[in-house]
């Protein structure tokens, strides 16, 4: 029996080598899973020309899993050092890199991604076209448009950030609403801007048959772009955000119907008090397929320190049912993250995946943590080192604070409270001052 997308084999009942993959790694019933594909609530972005890919499930009875965002910009064109960082990126864990490339041979880029890299790869067309065909905003036009996401699953991406829901209906509604910060999302400014220009409907809107027809084509999974994300805390949840998560909801299920996968693009900046009601809020309009957060940020003010403004808000999001979480770099809203600033946001990101893991009760989740637990209980530093999720840092911490006795530490050192009650407990004379 032959199928077209992994939805379509889920709902002919046909197991595929993704879904068995992806089973394995989730430690997950292959049956229960392939229902949940069929229903659209887990995507396993799988282009059929992405032969290197090793396959993950995007749902949020899954492990949390992460995005990272890379590529070339006018005044970082160095592709070189984008590969650095891709590499690094799938060596501390990251299951997904979005190449949003905005200079120079972003073709030759991305397809040495899907050559070469077994993440899953993203993209957004709407950059691609500008740097493409390089000519005015305007002068492009509604068929070259969808030429460029043709272009890009003929070059193996399995997944693609469309904005389809800034149509000329939501946007005369943003535009009635107000906005302190406006739009913040790129795409959604640009194809914003181009509909300004040109008088004409959204062409990934008016054209969103044929888009789906491209993605049944080389099984892609549709990233419904949140164009009116909200760029400010005070702009949270407001008409624009929700108009629009409405207008996603209904395209998702137009997809469905297709046997394309689905997730859906989310906030943005947010209050801490917000975040859980967002989480629902799109479930129910959107069916339960997968939620891809950018953070949430639960404050403005932290330039420099957005990896951790976001790993608080993603941690929330994603324990309330965020199944996707882009990572947010100490660089955001300043610079191109550099190499220390993708390690810093990647493991700010797991951190918050982790947590949000434990606190939904995903299956295994906590293992990693009592193996860390047992490990502190005997004072076994290597297997702590091993077990941490940056073992390099934790390591040189220990490092450059050497204790004067191996089974403590510089802060406590003869205080040590699990050194003592381990010697009180096994009956032995704990004397701290005179040891």
């Amino acid at each position: 029996m032959s199928y077209t997308t992994q939805m379509d084999a889920a709902r002919k009942g046909i197991l595929t080598k993704e879904m068995k993959a992806v089973a394995e790694k989730e430690n997950f019933d292959p049956q229960e899973l392939m229902r949940l594909v069929a229903e659209g609530e887990v995507a396993i972005p799988a282009n059929k020309r992405h032969t290197c890919l090793e396959p993950n499930g995007i749902g949020s009875m899954l492990k949390t899993k992460i995005n990272v965002n890379l590529g070339t910009s006018r005044d970082c064109s160095d592709l070189d050092m984008e590969l650095k960082k891709v590499n690094d990126a799938v060596a501390m864990g990251a299951e997904s890199i979005m190449d949003l490339s905005s200079f120079g041979d972003t073709g030759k880029f991305r397809r040495k991604l899907t050559s070469e890299c077994p993440a899953i790869i993203g993209t957004v067309p709407i950059y691609d076209a500008v740097v493409y065909y390089h000519k005015p905003l305007k002068e492009i036009t509604s068929r070259e448009w969808i030429d460029i996401v043709k272009m890009h699953a003929e070059d193996g991406v399995d997944f693609m950030t469309i904005h389809i829901g800034i149509n000329k209906n939501t946007a005369d509604r943003f535009k009635e609403a107000k906005r302190l910060t406006n739009i913040v999302s790129r795409g959604g400014s640009i194809i914003f801007a181009w509909m300004e220009m040109t008088g004409l409907e959204n062409p990934f809107f008016e054209h969103f048959d044929e888009i789906l027809e491209i993605c049944q084509e080389y099984d892609i999974t549709l990233s419904l772009g949140d164009a009116c994300r909200p760029g400010c805390i005070a702009d949270a949840s407001d008409i624009s955000q929700i108009e629009e998560l409405i207008t996603l909801g209904e395209l998702t299920q137009k997809a469905w119907n297709k046997n394309v996968q689905v997730i859906i693009e989310g906030p943005g900046h947010m209050p801490l008090d917000q975040i859980a009601a967002n989480m629902k809020i799109q479930q129910t309009l959107c069916k339960g397929a997968p939620f891809y957060v950018l953070g949430p940020l639960v404050t403005d003010i932290a330039p420099g320190y957005d990896h951790i403004t976001a790993a608080i808000g993603g941690a929330i999001a994603a324990a309330s049912g965020a199944s996707f979480l882009c990572y947010v770099t100490p660089a955001e809203h300043l610079r191109l993250p550099d190499l220390d600033d993708v390690k810093e946001g990647i493991i700010a990101s797991r951190i918050a995946a982790h947590a949000a893991d434990i606190a939904k009760g995903i299956r295994g989740a906590s293992d990693w943590d009592q193996k860390m637990s047992e490990a502190r209980k005997r004072l076994d530093w290597e297997k702590m080192f091993d077990l941490s999720i940056d073992p390099e840092k934790a390591r040189r911490y220990r490092a450059t604070g050497k204790p004067e006795k191996e089974d403590t530490c510089s802060m406590c050192g003869n205080f040590c409270a699990v050194r003592n009650m381990n010697r009180i407990l096994e009956g032995e004379i704990v004397s701290i001052y005179d040891e």
